[in-house]
């Protein structure tokens, strides 16, 4: 059953007419033109905007080790007969046949032998697995097996192994036409025979009459069938035999055996560093370790051939996403599949594929765009559409605005993947970024953060593959917005294609602080806040984009981004105290802007008790740090006694005040603070009514660490505790 797709958000109601040319839906974060406009009102803070970039990045983009590196290695692709592999023969993606009606096609020839040199290269290298045993004796007994497991498991190689066990004259492959209701009359030929890959529907179920039609012509001829298919809930009275492929360092072993005849060799290579690595790593698939075997093999002690086994698996990932994407068979929902799961690897499984769909949409109407685009209601299971992308899921606790809740979340097997799979589709098939693009620049629109961020993320990637259409095509489209949200998804891209090393994003970050349109300002203010708790060692080229911006002037909404993005930079742990010597510095600047710009972040930075905050470590560290102490409480003494910052600055003492009622390690830190800020009589008039007049966050009586702080000013104020 399938339904037309609905009209998308970015404004198409029917589908294109006959023969028009395919368009992207109209882009409403586009702003045309120069520097006209006012900024909306900005919705969320730069703190808040930290936190959800950081909680819902991908995990290997902060994860260095996901990356291998190199490119593909050479020959890697090798047949049964070159070499052996206990492996499904198919590597591309999953053949789909579609048949209308309730019979099968006929075809002039729907039996070939397979020849005995092949089974026979097959045989010396097959590992049995943990399902063999069982599988044989069940053939044996039944003389029909169904065969069910993961696409590329290894189910074919084991399905012919089972007829080579059995000692039959000949092994016959069936025609993939055959369809289950004249499968036994295709079994007219002695010996075994083998059905692979199965295409079964709800409207072409596999039933138990027809296992025991083919039984009974199997009888009569002293022969055996093998069916092999993936998992499917199309088998009406049908026990499957579940398979499991075996173990990667088994199977690398028995192709070793064969490749290298030596077993001092054979000992030798399996300790090898490289090939230590790729087994521990695990989840490899039969055929990429059969193709690793080879380069095992091949090895001869040098540089080189070390290189090509460590660049392995890197490998091995860029030719299965090509294989997948090129795979001109495969269906394009599956392509939309796979490419949702690469965007939202890691996160829950129904963004995947609910967001598919919406992909699946845009390819339909790019590739089809007389027909109306249809998505089929019901499909798959999760796990079995998980399977045939070679991922997985579990149920992880994910925190949400409604709290920590459970959740169905998918991930490919091996981590490298979503990078190289959008850097193939993006690179490697430049026909389908009208349809990607639109996608990207609606999630970019969708009210979830994780969709938002999951749609910068993406950006990143493809900006390191291709920087310049990335900018053309999304990231300068979203920065020049007068939307915040595409602003701040421009931002997110940025600093993520940052993060990742892309080329020429500091310098045009650096650019865009002083570019003549307000958008790409702020879009480069708040990258530079989110950047630099992400990499400390950019804090200070930040810092002087940053002040740079501020002593060319402005006012308003881009004044409170210039403050609240610096602020962020004294959230970096390992340069704090760098940072607020650079922000005593700029107290002497000549630019009345540059000084209101250090105050304002030093206030806005102060003003926060999370976890983490500078006021923590302060108490923990900074005030143990003689030149950290010293232009803190220059900060601080400045900020108190400016008439522009006086009232955020009270209100950030006083944040650190009520934190101090409840943590000891504050208390003392602000004993020792105070008095360091008082030089004048005004100074110290300011903080004594300030502290007099200090109330708790719900209105109650003064603290009673006030008293205690109010005593640090004023000695002579007796203390109610010794009376």
């Amino acid at each position: 059953m399938t339904v037309s797709a609905p009209p998308t958000r970015g404004g198409h109601d029917d589908a294109p007419p006959q023969d028009a040319p395919w368009t992207p839906a109209p882009d409403p974060d586009s702003e045309a033109g120069g520097d006209a406009g006012e900024p909306e009102e900005e919705t969320q803070e730069a703190r808040a905007a930290q936190r959800e970039l950081v909680a819902h990045t991908p995990g290997f983009i902060f994860d260095e080790a996901a990356s291998f590196g190199g490119s593909l290695v050479a020959g890697a692709q090798h047949g049964v007969s070159a070499g052996g592999s206990a492996r499904d023969v198919f590597l591309g993606g999953k053949t789909e046949i579609h048949h209308h009606g309730t019979g099968s096609v006929p075809a002039a020839h729907v039996s070939g032998e397979i020849p005995r040199q092949r089974l026979d290269a097959l045989a010396s290298v097959f590992v049995e697995g943990p399902a063999f045993a069982a599988a044989l004796a069940r053939l044996r007994d039944e003389r029909v097996l169904v065969l069910a497991g993961a696409h590329s498991t290894g189910r074919y190689a084991a399905a012919l192994m089972l007829l080579h066990h059995l000692g039959v004259p000949a092994v016959h492959a069936l025609s993939a036409e055959t369809g289950p209701a004249n499968l036994g009359a295709q079994l007219t030929a002695p010996g075994g025979h083998v059905l692979r890959d199965l295409p079964l529907s709800r409207n072409r179920p596999l039933r138990d009459t027809h296992l025991y039609a083919a039984r009974d012509r199997l009888a009569k001829t002293g022969g055996y069938l093998v069916v092999t298919l993936e998992n499917s809930p199309f088998l009406l009275g049908v026990t499957p035999c579940p398979w499991e492929p075996p173990q990667a360092a088994a199977v690398l072993r028995a192709h070793l055996a064969v490749l290298r005849k030596d077993p001092a060799d054979l000992a030798g290579l399996l300790a090898l560093g490289p090939v230590r690595d790729f087994l521990a790593r695990g989840a490899h698939r039969p055929a990429e370790v059969a193709r690793f075997a080879v380069e095992v093999a091949r090895y001869d002690g040098g540089e080189q051939a070390a290189a090509r086994l460590a660049d392995f698996g890197h490998a091995a990932v860029e030719q299965q996403c090509r294989e997948w994407l090129g795979d001109p068979e495969a269906p394009l929902r599956d392509k939309a599949f796979l490419i949702s799961l690469a965007v939202f690897d890691q996160a829950p499984y129904v963004l995947a594929a609910e967001l598919a769909d919406t992909l699946y949409v845009h390819f339909q109407r790019l590739q089809h765009p007389e027909q109306p685009p249809e998505i089929p209601v019901f499909g798959l299971a999760p796990e079995n559409r998980l399977e045939r992308a070679w991922a997985e899921g579990e149920v992880r606790v994910e925190t949400t605005k409604w709290g920590s809740v459970p959740q169905f979340t998918a991930r490919f097997k091996k981590e490298n993947t979503p990078q190289v799979l959008l850097g193939e589709v993006w690179t490697g098939h430049p026909s389908a970024r009208p349809a990607l693009v639109t996608w990207l620049k609606e999630l970019a629109r969708d009210r979830r953060p994780v969709v938002r961020t999951r749609a910068a993320a993406a950006a990143a990637l493809l900006a390191r593959a291709d920087l310049p259409s990335a900018m053309e095509l999304l990231i300068d489209g979203w920065a020049v917005s007068k939307a915040f949200g595409p602003r701040l998804t421009a931002a997110n891209t940025l600093t993520l294609a940052q993060f990742l090393d892309a080329p020429v994003v500091l310098r045009l970050l650096t650019q865009w602080c002083t570019d003549t349109h307000w958008a790409r300002r702020w879009t480069a203010i708040r990258a530079f806040g989110l950047l630099t708790p992400l990499r400390p060692d950019l804090a200070g080229p930040a810092l002087s984009a940053l002040a740079a911006r501020a002593r060319a002037g402005g006012g308003g909404t881009e004044s409170k981004n210039l403050v609240d993005s610096t602020a962020l930079l004294l959230s970096v742990g390992a340069r704090r105290g760098e940072m607020l010597s650079e922000l005593v510095r700029l107290l002497h600047h000549d630019t009345a802007s540059v000084r209101a710009l250090a105050l304002g972040a030093f206030v806005r930075a102060c003003d926060n008790a999370e976890e983490g905050a500078l006021v923590e470590w302060y108490a923990d560290t900074g005030m143990y740090e003689t030149d950290s102490a010293r232009d803190l409480a220059t900060l601080w003494r400045t900020s108190l006694g400016d008439h522009g910052q006086t009232r955020g600055a009270l209100a950030a003492l006083r944040t650190w005040v009520v934190l101090a009622e409840s943590r000891a390690d504050v208390a003392q830190a602000l004993e020792l603070l105070l008095p360091a800020l008082v030089v004048t009589a005004d100074d110290h008039k300011r903080l004594s009514h300030h502290l007099v007049n200090l109330r708790t966050p719900d209105g109650g009586a003064r603290p009673a660490v006030a008293d205690r702080l109010l005593r640090v000013l004023t000695p002579s104020i007796p203390d109610p505790s010794r009376s």
